[in-house]
C-alpha cells in the first residue's frame, strides 16, 4: 500500500510538470492572481454546530468506484440545496476520476466556497486551484518538508485562499501548527496504509489551539459520526462517499446538515 502512496504523489509530480510545459509558472500566476477574489471560507466554517462539506467523488484508490456521477455541476447545486456550506471536488483524473475543469465548471455555478482536493506539492498547483475556482485547498504535511509546507501555507493564503492542511498524528498536527496552519483537518485514512482509523480526531482535535478551526476527514457516514466529531470539537466534516451514493444526495446531506446545525449539536 506504501507503493500505491508514492506513485500518487509521483504522477501528481509529473502531471504538474506536464501542465507546466504548457502553461509556464509565470504565467499561471499572473492568471491567478488576476482573479476575482476567493469565497468567504472562514465564515462557513466559524458557524455554529458542525458543517458539512460535501463531496463530489466518484472513486477513491480504496474502494475503487463508487458513483457514476454524469452531471457534477447539477449535482454540487443539489448539495448546496441541501446545505452544504462547502464543495469539495477531487481533481486528481486517475484515482479519483475528478479534474481542474470539472471543478472550475461547479465553482462558476454555485455560490459558497470550492475545496480542491488534491495532493499538492508544488506551488504551480496553488495557484492553478485558483485559477479554475478554488477559494480552499489541502495540503499535507506527509509529504512536504517543513519549510515547504510553510511556504505552501504562506503561498495559498497570499492569493486570500485557505489552506487545510491534512493530518494523521499528533506529530503532523504540530508540524502544521508550526507552519502557520490555521484549518487542520484530520484524515482518518492513513493513504500510506490505507487503513482507517476512526480514533484520531478524537485524539489529536482536543489538543489544538482554540483558535484553530477543526475539520474531521474519511469515514463519516451517519448522523452519529458527526455528531461525535462535533463533541471533540470538529467545526465541520467532509462528508463523500454516503452521499454521492444515496438514493437522493440532496435528502441525504440535507439530514446531515439539520444535524449539524440542531441546537442540540455539540458546538465550540
Amino acid at each position: 500500500m506504501t507503493s500505491v502512496f508514492h506513485q500518487i504523489i509521483s504522477d501528481a509530480q509529473r502531471d504538474v510538470a506536464a501542465r507546466e510545459a504548457r502553461v509556464t509558472f509565470q504565467d499561471i500566476k499572473a492568471r491567478s492572481r488576476a482573479c476575482s477574489p476567493p469565497r468567504d471560507v472562514i465564515h462557513a466554517l466559524e458557524q455554529p454546530g458542525c458543517e458539512v462539506i460535501a463531496e463530489i467523488k466518484r472513486a477513491t484508490p480504496v474502494r475503487g468506484m463508487l458513483a457514476a456521477i454524469d452531471q457534477p455541476v447539477a449535482l454540487a447545486q443539489e448539495l448546496v440545496a441541501g446545505g452544504a456550506a462547502i464543495i469539495s471536488c477531487h481533481t486528481d483524473p486517475r484515482r479519483f476520476l475528478g479534474s481542474l475543469e470539472e471543478m472550475a465548471a461547479i465553482s462558476a455555478a454555485i455560490e459558497v466556497p470550492v475545496l480542491c482536493r488534491d495532493f499538492i506539492v508544488d506551488p504551480y498547483q496553488i495557484h492553478e486551484a485558483r485559477c479554475f475556482g478554488a477559494d480552499m485547498l489541502t495540503l499535507r504535511p506527509a509529504v512536504l518538508k517543513q519549510a515547504h509546507l510553510a511556504a505552501l501555507i504562506d503561498r495559498t493564503e497570499s492569493l486570500g485562499m485557505v489552506a487545510l492542511v491534512e493530518v494523521r498524528n499528533p506529530e503532523e498536527a504540530d508540524r502544521a501548527l508550526s507552519a502557520g496552519a490555521k484549518v487542520i483537518g484530520v484524515n482518518a485514512r492513513d493513504f500510506s496504509t490505507m487503513e482507517l482509523n476512526m480514533e484520531a480526531f478524537g485524539i489529536i482535535a482536543p489538543g489544538l489551539p482554540e483558535d484553530i478551526f477543526r475539520i474531521a476527514l474519511s469515514g463519516v457516514r451517519s448522523v452519529r459520526e458527526l455528531l461525535g466529531y462535533a463533541a471533540s470539537g470538529a467545526d465541520a466534516v467532509v462528508i463523500g462517499e454516503s452521499i454521492v451514493t444515496a438514493a437522493n444526495p440532496r435528502e441525504a446531506c440535507r439530514v446531515l446538515v439539520a444535524a449539524g446545525r440542531h441546537p442540540a449539536c455539540p458546538s465550540r
